[in-house]
């Protein structure tokens, strides 16, 4: 892995932090690997989030992508697997668009499979100690959005991108989830070495 870009949102919901961001800049602020690591913070905004982070891939031509994002309720970090071609909000995003039952890309396929090596990332993180489980689906709010519209710009490339959800931090501390991250990274170079 040359380089790596890894990406958390802001804040939204009415929370004035996002724990995806805030361990994102932990992994950064710590980082001791030999590939390059980038980082940005996402807009929770359907569209604009995915917009901003293809931008960024097609600048800095990652070997690797893993966007994170915030699930509220959950209490583990959870790869996952698939990403869907339809967007439903239950709250709006931080612009106030609240979609429902649209098609993300009315010409693209149902699904798009992670790239990640999901299995191999969650026993590297509860190696770590770190609780984590792999989840089927990204849902279908903005972290859903910017995975499969990521997931299409990447389609055909050489570039192993995919999605994790993490906790709230009141749900795990964020140290345990950026020493998740690290692990999860670890699995992906690991399992590309082999």
């Amino acid at each position: 892995m040359h380089t790596i870009l890894l990406t958390g949102f802001e804040p939204f919901g009415g929370s004035a932090t996002n724990s995806s961001w805030e361990a994102v800049k932990l992994v950064s602020a710590d980082w001791r690997g030999e590939s390059r690591l980038l980082t940005a913070c996402l807009p929770v905004e359907f569209g604009l989030a995915a917009h901003t982070l293809n931008a960024l891939i097609d600048e800095s031509r990652p070997d690797l992508v893993i966007a994170t994002g915030v699930a509220g309720g959950r209490t583990v970090v959870t790869p996952e697997r698939i990403a869907i071609n339809l967007a439903h909000a239950t709250i709006p995003d931080n612009a106030g668009f609240e979609p429902k039952d649209e098609h993300l890309i009315p010409t693209g396929p149902d699904a798009y499979f992670t790239g990640l090596p999901v299995r191999s990332m969650v026993d590297r993180m509860l190696e770590a100690s770190v609780p984590a489980e792999v989840s089927l689906s990204a849902g279908t709010y903005v972290c859903n959005d910017t995975m499969y519209r990521m997931m299409h710009h990447l389609a055909g490339s050489h570039v192993i991108a995919g999605f994790i959800h993490v906790p709230d931090a009141a749900e795990l501390p964020v140290e345990t989830i950026a020493r998740g991250l690290r692990a999860a990274i670890d699995a992906v170079v690991a399992d590309g070495s082999r």
